[in-house]
């Protein structure tokens, strides 16, 4: 049972879904040491990349519920891993009111907290200025709901200017983070909670 606990975890740490698990008190607490694992060191403070090595169109953004968290993936093209690309710029951080970059225009953002991402992928081509990612400043995210999530509560769409997308996401509470990059993804999970003391 041990070891069945200890893979599970690891697969949720890198981001494999997690099956349900059913009955037993031994199934319990398997669950509630995988959510302790969870945040355990992710903490609230703003998480920062800086290095960019140019500016790739973001394509998409999407969302899925975790055992423990929620996640939020921002899908670029052509990011790391290829010839002309490397790592993608990004900022994220708790604020008390979003406003639009370039405008300060205020965007209403529902939940307990706002957190704030800034990622370095403009949603239209830099080469050919094309759409890559159609939304509405000010909006819901086309094609994502988050009814029914235990963290997200609302994301907004803040627009794209000089080179970086913003995103307004509406949070339960001021709750513990994690931001990393894999491959041409950006990914933002937010935990249910904080970890137990104790």
């Amino acid at each position: 049972m041990r070891r069945v606990s200890t893979a599970l975890a690891a697969l949720l740490l890198t981001g494999a879904g997690l099956a349900a698990t059913t009955g037993t008190a031994d199934a319990a607490t398997s669950v509630a040491g995988i959510e302790a694992a969870c945040a355990g060191d992710w903490g609230s403070l703003p998480k920062t990349a800086t290095e960019t090595a140019g500016y790739s169109p973001l394509v998409n953004i999407r969302t899925g519920q975790h055992a423990c968290f929620d996640r939020m993936v921002f899908d670029i093209r052509g990011a790391e891993g290829s010839a002309e690309h490397g790592p993608v710029r990004y900022q994220v951080r708790y604020v008390d009111e979003l406003h639009q970059d370039g405008s300060g225009d205020l965007i209403p953002v529902g939940g307990g907290a706002i957190l704030e991402v800034r990622v370095g992928a403009p949603s239209y081509d830099p080469e050919t200025m094309q759409p890559s990612y159609r939304a509405h400043v000010g909006k819901p995210l086309p094609g994502v709901g988050v009814e029914g999530y235990r963290t997200f509560k609302d994301i907004r769409y803040g627009g794209s200017f000089e080179g970086d997308t913003q995103v307004g996401v509406g949070v339960r509470a001021r709750l513990p983070f994690r931001v990393f990059q894999s491959g041409n993804h950006v990914v933002v999970d937010v935990a249910h909670r904080w970890t137990p003391v104790g």
